[in-house]
């Protein structure tokens, strides 16, 4: 049981998830250095601030961008590296005046691609299995974080509105009592008769 459980340790892929903070007119960059062919991911999620809107750019060795994109809400993005070397994910909000953003993102990066053994020998068939099972965990870990994140998002903007609606029903409510006190004071001063003199 033990071998097994460290074989499956071992062919983890790794996986980093984190919240980071952006603040306005700034830009927030993590790197990872790769080797070619290596799959690499990005999955992102606002999860407080603003518009829920923040620019996001992938940089490969060379400089050019891989992925960029202007004010997403979330996204996904999965590639192979095509050079060895520090791959750049950032997260700007340059375009925000005065708000900051709170991101969710995970970094993906998979095993480096092996080299073709001389002898000719195929895989050993359990630890393609192993690697398939462990990314398939990774995606599930991904979708529930996601799902947690996007609960907290419609939560609070329910609540936002429930706040609305009580506000605007005591408004109303005082509106209603001053238009009532207003028609009865204007009622008993019409019909009131004034003698005269």
């Amino acid at each position: 049981m033990f071998p097994l459980f460290f074989l499956i340790s071992l062919t983890v892929n790794q996986c980093m998830a984190y919240y980071v903070t952006v603040d306005a007119h700034a830009e927030e960059c993590f790197f990872e250095r790769v080797e070619a062919g290596t799959k690499m991911g990005l999955t992102f999620e606002i999860s407080e601030g603003g518009f829920l809107d923040i620019d996001t750019r992938i940089t490969g060795p060379d400089g050019k961008n891989i992925y960029e994109r202007e004010r997403e809400t979330s996204g996904k993005c999965t590639f192979a590296a095509h050079a060895p070397g520090i791959y750049t994910f950032c997260f700007s909000n340059k375009m925000s005046t005065m708000t900051p953003k709170v991101v969710m993102f995970h970094m993906i990066v998979g095993e480096p691609p092996k080299a073709e053994e001389h002898d000719g020998e195929t895989k050993n068939k359990l630890e393609e299995m192993i690697r398939e099972l462990s990314a398939s965990l990774s995606g599930v870990k991904q979708e529930q974080e996601y799902m947690q994140v996007r609960d907290r998002i419609h939560r609070s903007i329910n609540e936002s509105t429930n706040s609305r609606v009580v506000m605007w029903s005591f408004f109303e409510a005082l509106i209603l009592v001053a238009m009532t006190v207003g028609q009865v004071f204007y009622l008993k001063r019409f019909f009131e008769v004034r003698r005269v003199v």
